[in-house]
């Protein structure tokens, strides 16, 4: 299916590695122009040189404000126009509610909440005035169910939340806001490798209990919906949190 991606200038966050790489992997063979950032600068380098050069890299901490603003306006002064954002950065602390410092709390709604909130409006300035564009927020299914840790599914709930809002707000300016919901997913970096090497009779034994597909998904299996509802194909979803778990969410919709 040709998507029709060619020439649009993206942004993704969270984009040097596992799900926000690989989404810039699929966006860059769609022939798109690919813009990521992240924290750390090492794995930004490694993520352009593992894409063999196609993409702009971009350093920024995005819990601090005044940096996404920077992010935003150094992107259109490059581009001129923002036609997809993926708001992929993200990332879990704490434990039990009652064993969590405030702080903690905080810090997971800056970064998987507020910075995606803040780097959505920004980038709608822009959409509007050429009258499309689309918004990609990664969440979880822990967003909308029990699992993982608190401060993580506190957040995820409430972008999932702010999709729908802002997808029925926006629509009518030829914006479309939607949200992938990921189960869980093995990457190179990711907390499931860890765990795996750590205890693989336990990670084994959740796999058969809890993800009826029976393997942790890939990155890749979130970044090629993430390209389908980018493109024209998708016109008709609209503030939509789609699940992409093989079947590990027990909720029924």
């Amino acid at each position: 299916m040709d998507l029709q991606l060619i020439g649009k200038n993206v942004l993704i966050t969270g984009g040097s590695k596992g799900i926000g790489k690989a989404i810039a992997k699929v966006f860059v063979e769609e022939g798109a122009n690919v813009t990521i950032t992240a924290r750390h600068l090492d794995y930004l380098k490694q993520a352009k040189t593992d894409l063999g050069g196609q993409i702009s890299i971009y350093q920024a901490d995005l819990t601090i404000s005044a940096e996404r603003e920077n992010l935003i306006h150094t992107f259109m002064e490059k581009n001129g126009t923002m036609d997809v954002l993926i708001n992929n950065a993200g990332g879990s602390n704490g434990g039990k509610v009652t064993e969590t410092e405030m702080d903690l709390f905080y810090q997971a709604m800056e970064l998987n909440y507020f910075s995606a909130v803040h780097l959505s409006k920004l980038a709608i300035e822009h959409m509007k005035k050429q009258r499309s564009g689309s918004i990609i927020n990664i969440t979880s299914i822990y967003g909308r169910e029990s699992g993982g840790k608190v401060t993580y599914n506190n957040a995820k709930s409430a972008l999932i939340s702010f999709t729908k809002s802002l997808a029925d707000e926006v629509i009518s300016d030829g914006i479309r806001v939607n949200s992938i919901a990921p189960g869980s997913i093995l990457h190179e970096t990711g907390n499931w490798l860890r765990r795996m090497k750590e205890n693989p009779e336990g990670i084994n034994e959740f796999i058969k209990k809890e993800i009826p597909a029976g393997r942790f998904g890939t990155p890749e299996e979130i970044a090629n919906v993430a390209a389908f509802l980018a493109s024209d194909k998708a016109s008709w979803i609209v503030g939509a949190s789609i699940n992409v778990d093989g079947g590990q969410s027990k909720m029924n919709f």
